[in-house]
């Protein structure tokens, strides 16, 4: 499919196309040897860990090898952090009120959605109409059409959210990332941003989208005014677009002393803004994303092709789930307060969860949002390397054992393989079943409560055995 701008004449829509032709192929050249190196990684792994099947009769070399289903780079697909929490009953209602009707969202979201994702973003001090406004069903269709709506090669911060790689590989686009500053992930240093532009410039690439996350997964961390305007300037300067993704900026542990600000609220023409709201306003199990986009040409532009990659994905929001996404974008007082509450008490056991990697010598940013943190577990080297721990996919498989709850490690999230780093939940910290989890989103104290208290031990015993 070839998109166009408005008011092109023939003319120039022949140059662009033979253009875009050419671009192309000199992509499709570029990656070749790169889509070939991932493949052969994959299989070292494999050989390496023995986490393979041989299945099915010989194909070439007398048989089909592949990564375990369950532990393939893309097929795992760690999950998001839940917040161990029941469904909000008002959501619930709604959602159930809406199960009668027969007919489809359309591609993109309906009016009331779109509104309501308008009034969401206005409160927050983006203002704009509903005609800059995309949803799908879930974050992962909606950047994938994002990232395909935008040419290019992709730059992203090392380490980032899980699924970003995974999405640049479906799309045969290349995919580099860039350090981050000590302090915070999410938002590369502007330095370091500057000389990797440079660096795929001259090997021939094209760098035009740069993804990051003001307020991070996996590090729990919320970037700088100061970093975000230095990151957000380099890329715009240098012809960047920039996708911000603010999954989790109501996740915010102390929002009245974190400053965070928003890439489009510094760069308003040159931001896409993303938002999955399984972040803080609706159960994963009804998976609904929105996207905001710049009031201008290029983004009246990018948006129509969006809405074209969505529509040949088919990936429409079921009609129930629009209206209860609609509702809490609203932000009615129910949702208000059950946001308000998650957030609290999620900062609660992520600061004893904090303590205790500290207390087991092992490193870690204290979590400012989210309902993780990210862990470094170097120091201990020497203990897991008796335990067989020796990269960060034995850690990923030995702690989700030790801890029965997927604890995905660092290699997941871009980092290096070697590097013994992993995202550690506060979810399952919560409770088990509905009753304890809402007892401990009410309780003053909840890390007293008998269950969470037991919880927290058996967290910080697991981690204690590794000294």
């Amino acid at each position: 499919m070839t998109y166009g701008g408005h008011g092109d004449g023939a003319a120039a829509k022949e140059a662009r196309m033979a253009r875009e032709r050419t671009e192309e192929t000199e992509h499709t050249e570029r990656t070749e040897n790169e889509k070939h190196i991932d493949e052969a990684e994959c299989t070292e792994e494999a050989e390496r860990t023995g986490r393979d099947d041989r299945s099915g009769p010989a194909g070439r070399g007398g048989g089909t090898r592949s990564v375990r289903g369950d532990h393939g780079p893309v097929r795992y697909g760690p999950p998001a952090p839940d917040p161990g929490l029941p469904v909000l009953p008002e959501l619930a209602e709604v959602l159930a009120a809406a199960a009668g009707r027969g007919a489809p969202e359309p591609t993109g979201g309906g009016d009331v959605l779109r509104r309501a994702a308008t009034a969401y973003w206005a409160r927050r001090g983006l203002h704009g109409g509903p005609e800059h406004i995309a949803a799908a069903p879930g974050a992962s269709p909606l950047l994938l059409a994002l990232i395909a709506a935008h040419g290019g090669d992709i730059l992203l911060p090392r380490p980032c959210t899980a699924t970003w790689i995974p999405q640049a590989r479906l799309l045969d686009r290349p995919a580099y990332q860039v350090p981050t500053p000590a302090e915070c992930g999410g938002v590369p240093d502007p330095y370091a941003l500057l000389e990797t532009i440079r660096r795929v410039r001259a090997e021939g690439g094209r760098p035009r989208l740069l993804l990051i996350s003001v307020v991070d997964d996996p590090t729990a961390t919320v970037a700088p005014p100061e970093l975000v305007r230095e990151a957000c300037e380099a890329a715009v300067a240098e012809g960047l677009h920039i996708v911000s993704d603010e999954t989790w900026r109501d996740t915010l542990h102390r929002p009245h002393d974190t400053v965070l600000l928003s890439p489009a609220e510094m760069c308003p023409d040159d931001v896409t803004v993303l938002c999955d709201l399984a972040g803080a306003l609706t159960p994963s199990a009804w998976p609904v994303a929105i996207a905001r986009f710049p009031d201008t040409v290029r983004g009246a532009v990018h948006h129509a092709r969006t809405l074209d990659v969505l529509t040949a994905l088919g990936a429409l929001v079921a009609v129930p789930v629009a209206a209860a996404a609609a509702h809490a974008l609203l932000g009615p007082d129910a949702v208000a307060d059950r946001v308000r509450r998650s957030a609290t008490l999620h900062a609660r056991i992520a600061g004893a969860a904090h303590r205790a990697v500290l207390a087991s010598g092992a490193l870690a940013r204290p979590p400012q949002a989210g309902r993780h943190l990210y862990a470094d577990l170097g120091p201990l080297r020497s203990g897991l390397a008796a335990r067989g721990v020796t990269d960060s996919l034995e850690l990923e498989e030995y702690l989700t054992e030790r801890l029965g709850t997927p604890t995905p490690g660092g290699h997941r999230f871009g980092d290096d393989l070697a590097a013994l780093r992993v995202r550690l939940g506060t979810g399952t910290l919560v409770g088990t079943t509905p009753e304890q989890q809402l007892e401990s989103l009410a309780a003053e104290r909840p890390l007293e409560l008998p269950h969470v208290a037991g919880a927290l031990g058996r967290f910080e015993a697991a981690l204690a055995d590794l000294r």
